[in-house]
């Protein structure tokens, strides 16, 4: 089982919640993040100030997968998340040794 893990921008993430629901993942879970990447921010103005701003709202997307369905989840959340411009994000991959579906104490694939 591996624990999907991305960043995405807000504006983004209904079209990644219905591509992914479109190739029958049953659940993940969000979470409103703030951060920088290479854009190190940005400047605003704000009566007639100009201050920096150094974290940049995001939200960060977790999926639970099988193994064998890692690549299409990936795919599927690149293409709904890019609008070609700095900051869409990023993806990563790790592995999640347990899973336990506290409910019923189902555990590893079947807990998903």
């Amino acid at each position: 089982m591996k624990l999907i893990t991305a960043i995405v921008k807000p504006h983004r993430i209904e079209e990644v919640k219905e591509a992914l629901r479109d190739i029958g993942v049953n659940g993940l879970t969000t979470t409103d993040v703030e951060g920088f990447g290479r854009q190190r921010g940005h400047t605003e103005v704000y009566r007639g100030a100009e201050y920096q701003v150094d974290f940049v709202p995001k939200v960060k997307v977790e999926v639970l997968v099988a193994a064998d369905d890692v690549q299409g989840v990936i795919d599927v959340i690149e293409k709904a998340a890019r609008t070609g411009k700095i900051g869409d994000g990023k993806i990563w991959v790790t592995e999640a040794e347990q899973v336990i579906r506290i409910r019923t104490g189902e555990r590893g694939p079947d807990a998903l």
